[in-house]
């Protein structure tokens, strides 16, 4: 008996034949995903890459978000940024010290936190030497715990104002501690519109210099998309087949996540927030043009928990984990929780129709008991 296909829009089928025979998707073939009125049938092919590539299994972890300030010299430049504040005297800024950081972090421990995230604004003030000794002090409380600090465009500042070179941040940070890093600042590629919505950020080029030097150095990092501001679809699809690009090159990409444009308290507020097709979309595309990205994250922050859980049957075999205390999505209007239980994310995958796995950084199996765990061995 012939397999029965639920594709309803009639130009996907030489894209189904494409995934069908692995091969590679092209620009033009990224664009008719994203206009197909059929959602059903681009993420039923996007579905098909998803278990060609990670089974039946979604992945979560614990772990704790920190960031360490919101003082940014690009407060006025980044129309998308609910977060950043001028100075520390500014209304809801601050500025944590190492002390203040390392108690923080404590909970990673109290609670068996496999990864703490941590990212800030462009800081004007504050020495190399904070960052060093707060990676420094947590490898030596927690050296088990992966420390995924700083987006590219925080590297690039630090080798702007601390003179160095992007590779020698790189490696002092390594040598302290750093594991990884997390794949903000990417926004969008294009150009044109990436001078509307951040003028003066680093540039696209800039962002995927820096990733692929930590590539070089053996530091993986993970990728981001931001969408449902002023992009448009060739944006979306320009920026997806530059990541692809840049992995083809120099293979250190983990993870992509697309991000959810919250517009709240922005000077982007007269934009609506995106609908929960529009993130499924997203996470669809992502998964087929993305084809040599391992691993494609829906961040339950920023979508919402219902949409998270749907969108396991979209493309993403991730869903990210239990967070705590996420600040920049929820400064700009996001209603979802800070926090969720491991309880929470399993049953959430599990009436999905996976199997939850527990997962460090790098993707690597948690056996836990209770607070306490190890990764699985190979």
């Amino acid at each position: 008996m012939e397999r029965f296909v639920p594709i309803t829009d009639s130009t996907l089928y030489p894209i189904y034949e494409k995934v069908q025979a692995e091969e590679r998707l092209s620009f033009e073939d990224g664009v008719r995903l994203y206009e197909s009125p059929d959602i059903n049938g681009v993420g039923y092919l996007a579905n098909i890459v998803r278990e060609r590539q990670n089974g039946n299994v979604a992945y979560y972890n614990f772990n704790q978000h920190i960031d360490y300030s919101n003082v940014c010299i690009l407060h006025a430049r980044c129309h998308f940024c609910a977060f950043a504040r001028k100075d520390i005297k500014t209304d809801g800024a601050w500025e944590m010290s190492v002390d203040e950081f390392l108690d923080k972090a404590m909970y990673s421990i109290d609670h068996g936190c496999t990864e703490i995230h941590s990212v800030g604004g462009l800081h004007p003030k504050l020495p190399f030497e904070y960052y060093l000794d707060m990676l420094r002090g947590l490898k030596k409380r927690m050296p088990q715990v992966h420390l995924k600090f700083f987006t590219a465009v925080e590297i690039h500042h630090f080798s702007r104002i601390f003179k160095m070179s992007v590779e020698d941040v790189l490696i002092a940070l390594r040598e302290a501690g750093l594991d990884s890093l997390p794949g903000g600042g990417a926004e969008i590629f294009a150009e044109e519109t990436r001078e509307k919505i951040c003028p003066g950020k680093l540039s696209a080029e800039g962002w995927l210099e820096v990733h692929d030097i930590a590539h070089r150095l053996g530091i993986s990092t993970n990728a981001t998309m931001l969408y449902g501001h002023l992009e448009t679809t060739e944006d979306r699809v320009d920026h997806l087949i530059q990541l692809r690009e840049q992995q083809d090159k120099s293979g250190g990409f983990v993870t992509f996540i697309p991000l959810a444009f919250h517009p709240a308290n922005t000077r982007m507020d007269y934009l609506p927030s995106t609908s929960g097709l529009t993130d499924l979309q997203n996470i669809a595309v992502s998964r087929l043009l993305l084809d040599n990205f391992p691993h494609i994250k829906v961040y339950w922050i920023m979508t919402g928990l219902k949409t998270a859980q749907i969108a396991l049957s979209f493309g993403a075999d991730d869903i990210d984990g239990t967070v705590t205390e996420e600040k920049i999505t929820h400064m700009a209007g996001a209603d979802t929780p800070e926090a969720i239980s491991a309880e929470e994310i399993i049953q959430l995958i599990e009436e999905a129709g996976r199997l939850s796995v527990e997962r460090d950084t790098l993707y690597n199996e948690i056996i836990r008991e209770g607070n306490q765990w190890h990764r699985k061995a190979a």
